[in-house]
């Protein structure tokens, strides 16, 4: 990062929503969020808009069946990994789209955002895709290093892809990389060797020439995170606050080399979200910030070089409590703006 990102708690969104309309669903967010419009994924209308399926078009020996995705090598198998290789070698991205069957929502976006300033988008991780990526002997490829190092580099060429579509609208973009299984950091359960981590994810992350961003909806080990050449920190505020504030000095540093933290302070299932207000939320994001004050970092900081989002994806929820969510994290922004005069 070359200069700090001072987003000002503006207001975006995780990516996932509950419509089965893509128009509905970008109308939406272009009226709540018409700063920082992200493109909606909509896992409701088909099992391709699943964040696992969505970004596999194209990957060599893929098999969807139902919501399971397994490779199954073709006699090309390993010609068509080398492929993968020597496309990354190139950057060249033009055969790692991701076409209107698998996301709806991106090919309507790109007709509703014109003229944002700046727009968002977001690709699913190496270490979830390669964990829910299985190989034939049932385990997620992750545990193959071949599979895992190529299933990155094809990431990363769709992340190149999706954010020169993205730049039709705008040059202004922030793609951030999603990692929801990174909460397994640790689990004996889910082992994931944490050494591959900031190498696999650094290889999605090169592919990304605007602001880079990370996002995972659990506890996890932020000090690695932290330590990639990430732009924005993207976290489930609003539940596990205090994970993050442990890594205090970590974060301090991340703050000063530039970064911004996207604070998912809305909740993102409905029975929470039923009993929240805007004063209620600010209330809350404000006692999750003062943890880093205490600890020597300035809370204009943490304003100045913040964005406001929900938890997570709002998938789960209905359309109506998609749109309530997306309304506070509108109306919390603009309350912080004005109450902070950013």
């Amino acid at each position: 990062m070359s200069a700090k990102l001072e987003f000002g708690c503006l207001p975006t969104a995780i990516g996932s929503m509950p419509h089965t309309n893509s128009g509905e669903a970008c109308s939406i967010i272009m009226k709540c969020l018409p700063d920082i419009p992200a493109w909606p994924q909509l896992p409701q209308s088909s099992p391709k808009e699943n964040m696992i399926i969505q970004f596999s078009e194209g990957f060599p020996g893929v098999v969807i069946d139902g919501d399971k995705i397994y490779i199954e090598p073709s006699a090309n198998f390993e010609s068509e990994l080398e492929q993968i290789h020597i496309d990354c070698e190139q950057n060249d991205a033009r055969e790692y789209g991701i076409s209107t069957e698998y996301a709806a929502g991106l090919h309507a976006f790109l007709s509703e955002a014109t003229g944002s300033k700046i727009v968002k988008g977001q690709v699913t991780g190496p270490i979830t895709w390669g964990l829910r990526v299985t190989s034939q002997d049932g385990l997620g490829i992750l545990y193959d290093d071949t599979l895992a190092e190529t299933a990155a580099k094809f990431l990363r060429l769709k992340a190149s892809w999706q954010e020169n579509i993205l730049r039709q609208i705008s040059p202004n973009t922030i793609i951030f990389v999603d990692e929801p299984y990174l909460v397994s950091l640790g689990s004996v359960f889910t082992p994931i060797p944490e050494e591959k981590v900031p190498a696999l994810l650094e290889e999605v992350i090169k592919g990304i020439k605007g602001v880079k961003g990370l996002h995972c909806c659990g506890n996890t080990n932020w000090s690695v995170l932290l330590d990639t050449k990430i732009d924005i920190l993207s976290f489930d505020a609003y539940n596990y606050a205090s994970s993050l504030s442990v890594h205090s000095d970590k974060v301090k540093s991340f703050l000063e080399r530039g970064g911004s933290i996207a604070w998912g302070i809305v909740p993102n299932e409905e029975e929470a979200l039923a009993k929240e207000s805007l004063s209620s939320l600010r209330d809350r994001l404000e006692e999750a910030m003062a943890p880093f004050t205490r600890d020597g970092v300035k809370f204009r900081q943490l304003i100045a070089q913040g964005l406001i989002t929900p938890s997570c994806g709002l998938e789960s929820l209905s359309p109506e409590a998609a749109s309530q969510a997306l309304e506070l994290t509108a109306k919390l922004s603009h309350d912080l703006r004005s109450r902070y005069a950013v």
